[in-house]
């Protein structure tokens, strides 16, 4: 995809007021350093900063599903690693990250938008996508009420709505979205960081957004909708959504904030996965990319006496020292790699979910399955050629790999999100085979992988009947709790 550089100052780019020749007093003496209303277009381009910020962060503190997915594992402070979320601040955070910089924006900036049924529809499919991220962190959650703080219908206190309800509107909305973008305007163009006003790029955009709610959803509620745009999503590494990042803060990718300049060792690889990808099983060749090679260690001592030196990844909950425990690859600490919003290994394996389903998608569960792998291997700088060796292995296989088609699916997409912790995390509550283990030292609730994430400490206070309505209705305001689709 083609894409823009951006550059953000410390101020948000707002659009200055100009004064005109019958302007009054009070707007001869506005600041023009300080300008009080924003464009459709500085808005648009805030809310898909953060968005890509958002899903791609590794903060233990602000985005902690790196450790939830068990990537990674920190090494002194284990609050996350053992699913104390509450206490950390961890809800409310990405709650109001979503609500109140990235949707919020996006509303303002499509009343601003009147003439242009691209950038309407620009701004509606990254609405549904934050929507989507917020109801696959929480579940229930403020929806048809939500995001009415002024004028007449002002709400305070907005009602929860039911997620697969939401679900339900949400794929309505993007596909009244994809209808727009054939209408008539130019688009966001340099306002657009990740596809530069590309209308066939936003078309496969939204096909792809379709695709995801509707296999995310379990049963064949959407069958219909995923069946009419499978044929238009992603169809190869060269459509993936991404974000490029600059050398130099506050333009960084946000993963570089934690694991560089932050000037701290606070993550070292996940015990679960390393295990995983150098089992004889798998063997598999992305570890050498996803793991930093020089962080190799001795693990292993073998009859003869004789060492082995092999990746050495940290027990999940438990403190895991820097200087004992294997690294994340060196591709992560660059301040330049990309973000990601959708990549085709993610699309190939829901499109090999719908097939094995038996909806009409094009090619059978097989092929979109090795499809998704491959993506993932040259996506990674590998070669084809190793992912069709890696395909023969017979835990790999679509035919011959352990578990049922969703456990199949579940496992490799799992591993082909490293680095997007929230999707790795989200394959393995969708889909299982993700051979996750519980926090080692956590107890309760706090014990096993969470299923969602809790509500906010402070809806208890500022919404407290609403809050309990939604607690009530999900069964209790757990992180064990399950959201609607989790397996």
């Amino acid at each position: 995809m083609k894409k823009i550089k951006f550059i953000f100052i410390t101020i948000a780019a707002l659009t200055m007021v100009a004064c005109t020749s019958d302007a009054d007093y009070e707007d001869l003496n506005k600041d023009p350093n300080n300008p009080v209303e924003a464009s459709a277009e500085s808005l648009f381009s805030a809310a898909q900063k953060t968005l890509v910020d958002e899903v791609n962060d590794i903060d233990y503190r602000d985005a902690p599903f790196m450790l939830y997915a068990q990537y990674a594992q920190q090494t002194t402070y284990t609050d996350e690693s053992q699913y104390d979320m509450k206490n950390r601040g961890i809800p409310g955070e990405i709650f109001s990250t979503v609500y109140q910089n990235i949707l919020y924006d996006l509303k303002d900036a499509a009343l601003l938008v009147s003439d242009d049924e691209f950038k309407s529809a620009q701004i509606e499919l990254l609405a549904v996508y934050a929507w989507q991220y917020l109801v696959d962190n929480f579940g229930n959650v403020p929806y048809s009420e939500a995001l009415k703080v002024i004028g007449e219908d002002q709400i305070l206190a907005p009602k929860y709505d039911d997620a697969a309800t939401i679900y339900a509107d949400l794929m309505s909305r993007a596909v009244a979205a994809k209808v727009m973008l054939g209408g008539s305007g130019d688009g966001f163009t340099n306002a657009d960081f990740v596809l530069a006003g590309d209308k066939d790029a936003w078309l496969k955009f939204a096909n792809s957004l379709i695709i995801k709610i509707g296999v995310r959803a379990t049963g064949n509620t959407f069958k219909a909708e995923v069946e009419a745009a499978a044929s238009g999503a992603l169809g190869s590494n060269a459509d993936n959504v991404t974000m490029d990042y600059e050398g130099s803060t506050p333009n960084t990718n946000p993963s570089w904030l934690e694991l560089v300049q932050s000037g701290r060792n606070d993550y070292v690889l996940g015990k679960p996965f390393v295990d995983a990808l150098i089992s004889a099983d798998l063997e598999d060749p992305r570890q050498d990319v996803f793991f930093d090679p020089e962080s190799k260690m001795v693990i292993d001592t073998l009859s003869n006496g004789d060492l082995v030196e092999n990746y050495k990844g940290g027990v999940i909950g438990q403190k895991s020292a820097w200087s004992a425990h294997s690294k994340l690859g060196t591709k992560l600490f660059d301040p330049t790699f990309r973000g990601v919003l959708f990549d085709f290994a993610e699309i190939s394996f829901y499109l090999a979910d719908a097939s094995a389903r038996g909806w009409a998608v094009g090619g059978d569960a097989p092929t979109h399955y090795a499809n998704g792998i491959k993506a993932s291997f040259t996506d990674w700088g590998l070669t084809e050629a190793a992912a069709d060796a890696y395909l023969l292995k017979p835990k790999v296989a679509y035919a011959t790999a352990d578990g049922t088609a969703d456990e199949k699916i579940g496992k490799q997409l799992w591993i082909a999100m490293f680095n997007r912790g929230f999707e790795g995390w989200t394959a393995y509550r969708r889909y299982g085979g993700a051979p996750l283990t519980q926090s080692e030292l956590a107890e309760d609730d706090l014990k096993d992988v969470p299923r969602r994430l809790t509500y906010p400490v402070v809806e208890q206070t500022r919404n407290p009947s609403n809050y309990t309505a939604a607690a009530s209705a999900i069964g209790d305001d757990k992180q064990s709790t399950k959201i609607f689709w989790d397996n």
